[in-house]
């Protein structure tokens, strides 16, 4: 069975479509989905008109907590706005009240069994959301993640793709497919084959332009938003 993780897509329709060209044409059988579906990026809605065309387990982000709190909190809303740009707040008026109570009612981690293997899903950490386990993280951090009783520990938020083993337990950053932080154009995701617990990671190229263009237009107060798209660029756009 070829299972195909993801994470960290924050509203960019253009970066998961191609990612799920080559999903379609690698055969995968199933996503696993870390959160972050909204935020930064301005078009969640399609991305889960998009993902619903799979069979997916997911789980809910950082972003989809700033979603929920923006819903009531209209201060907390702009502060939001100003440091991340206007994707959470357009999330509330593009997703359907269905596509919103979905993410919203989604766990912050979960534990599925596929084929005989077990996969902890995680967004930040598999104790806290929002802590930021990076490449470099210390030995330490990383045994504690890979002590969980799951033959794959999955881990999303950072942006930045790594594989660290120990004891039997793998643990994975597939990378971000919507906002990549070491190669701007380059979604990052990951294959997991079951029959041999092979781990393949993956960069898909993306057009850059309209995204980038976007983000420009909607808040070009928020400079990173369209300068993160051009970091170490690869090939041409």
């Amino acid at each position: 069975m070829k299972i195909g993780v993801l994470a960290d897509i924050h509203g960019n329709d253009v970066a998961l479509k191609a990612v799920l060209a080559e999903v379609a044409d690698a055969g995968i059988d199933h996503l696993l989905v870390l959160g972050d579906f909204v935020g930064y990026y301005y078009n969640p809605h399609d991305v889960l008109a998009q993902l619903a065309k799979f069979k997916t387990t997911m789980i809910r982000g950082n972003h989809e907590t700033m979603m929920e709190v923006s819903q009531t909190d209209e201060e907390a809303k702009e502060k939001i706005r100003a440091k991340y740009g206007s994707g959470v707040a357009l999330a509330l008026e593009k997703l359907s009240t269905a596509q919103a109570k979905e993410l919203l009612a989604l766990p912050t981690t979960s534990r599925v069994m596929l084929d005989g293997v077990t996969f902890l899903l995680c967004h930040g950490s598999p104790w806290d959301t929002n802590e930021y386990i990076y490449p470099d993280a210390s030995e330490e951090v990383l045994r504690r993640c890979a002590a969980e009783d799951a033959d794959f520990v999955l881990l999303g938020h950072t942006h930045r793709p790594f594989v660290y083993a120990h004891e039997g337990t793998v643990v994975l950053n597939a990378g971000s497919v919507g906002q990549p932080r070491d190669i701007g154009n380059l979604a990052g995701w990951a294959i997991i084959d079951t029959a041999n617990r092979s781990v393949v990671q993956r960069r898909t190229m993306f057009d850059i332009l309209p995204v980038l263009q976007e983000a420009q237009r909607i808040d070009p107060a928020v400079s990173y938003l369209a300068d993160v798209l051009t970091r170490k660029k690869y090939g041409k756009i």
